[in-house]
């Protein structure tokens, strides 16, 4: 019989060489990446006091609950956080709704001036109306002192918007003019046929829809600051960091108002709680992220 010739690939020295240096430099990555986030995790959980000292990195050094228990027994925090969750979902699915629409009617072949009103849309990110205007607009349209001022001025972004005609640009034509042999519309098309392979760019304009409502606060402080029950989470919690940094100038008055928490302790925990729904959020949304992203490259 015949001796098989075996069909491995024969590595050189300069291919094993780039693939220990590519795995020094991800972990490398990974733990420049991480290192601020637990760091910040061990300052959360240590004595505020006793992290004044520094030398925390990994672990806490003095266990304690209270930057957190501060944090959460802050005045309408709860109302806060009801609304930044409504905010956040209602704002992300409207505005990746409003967006999808208008990309898809624009990434049409037959749809005219689509190159004007793309140059028109790409001056909008980089020149605007200034804030006394835009507050005067929201006020003259009765925005202001509502809930849909969260909403409403978010639910189009040019960026996100480009993004999804980018991807629509790329699916075959053969695809919707198949389905228009079939006697399909522009809805049919749009709802079973394009959205369904643009589910990777959708859900990276969701989240960065979603990132963008949850952390926003300046627009709860200049819209609604005096209707309390329209409050938002990240809007209590820099509240509560201002009032921590004007008590941290005086040893004596921090002591008494929160024992042994400190603007940097609270500082921390806030972060943590602010950044947990979205880190619990990402991992649902990773899988679309790669899944489809070569059907752009079909070419006929």
């Amino acid at each position: 019989m015949e001796k098989v010739k075996s069909n491995k690939i024969k590595t050189s020295a300069w291919d094993k060489v780039f693939v220990v240096c590519n795995t020094l430099f991800m972990i490398a990555f990974v733990v420049i990446t991480l290192y601020p986030v637990l760091n910040t995790l061990a300052i959360s959980f240590n004595d505020g006091t006793d992290a004044l000292r520094g030398g925390i990195y990994l672990l806490p050094r003095k266990w304690t609950l209270k930057n957190y228990i501060t944090v959460l027994q802050k005045q309408n925090l709860i109302t806060g956080a009801y609304i930044t969750v409504a905010r956040t979902v209602i704002g992300t699915l409207l505005a990746l709704a409003a967006n999808a629409i208008l990309a898809f009617i624009v990434s049409r072949k037959d749809f005219l001036f689509k190159r004007e009103l793309s140059l028109f849309w790409v001056i909008t990110m980089y020149v605007n109306g200034g804030m006394i205007p835009t507050f005067l607009l929201y006020r003259g349209l009765h925005l202001t002192n509502s809930f849909w001022v969260y909403v409403i001025p978010g639910m189009f972004s040019a960026f996100n918007m480009l993004v999804i005609r980018t991807y629509m640009s790329g699916i075959p034509d053969s695809l919707e003019e198949s389905a228009q042999l079939d006697g399909a519309g522009y809805t049919t098309i749009f709802v079973k046929i394009i959205s369904p392979l643009c589910k990777p760019v959708y859900a990276t304009v969701a989240l960065f829809v979603a990132v963008g409502q949850w952390n926003s606060w300046f627009d709860a402080m200049l819209y609604n600051r005096m209707s309390s029950h329209l409050t938002t989470l990240q809007y209590e919690l820099m509240k509560l960091l201002s009032s921590v940094t004007n008590q941290g100038t005086s040893a004596e008055a921090m002591k008494n108002a929160a024992g042994t928490v400190t603007p940097t302790s609270v500082r921390a925990a806030a972060t943590i709680l602010t950044m947990l729904p979205i880190i619990c959020l990402y991992p649902f949304l990773q899988r679309y992220f790669v899944t489809g992203l070569t059907i752009g490259g079909v070419k006929e």
